[in-house]
């Protein structure tokens, strides 16, 4: 499922990562490079799957170990309000 930021979150992309920032609660978010990968294939129109299937392939990972990576990640950016 696609992922969609709230209007109050800005991002910014850096040499180790990208950063959130939530500017209702006025705290910082901050995702290394997998996270990055995986929000950044997600918010370009791809699912979970392929989320997993960009792990697997940039760093060589076991597709259930990048799976559950994913699905953690996701829950945790919805249930902090950040994502939709």
């Amino acid at each position: 499922m696609p992922l969609k930021f709230g209007a109050d979150v800005s991002t910014a992309e850096t040499d180790y990562g990208t950063v959130l920032l939530d500017a209702r609660a006025g705290e910082y978010w901050e995702l290394n490079p997998t996270g990055t990968l995986v929000v950044s294939t997600l918010m370009a129109g791809g699912d979970e799957a392929a989320a997993v299937a960009a792990l697997v392939d940039e760093f060589d990972i076991d597709p259930a170990r990048a799976q559950q990576d994913v699905d953690a990640l996701v829950r945790q950016l919805r249930a902090s309000g950040l994502a939709e």
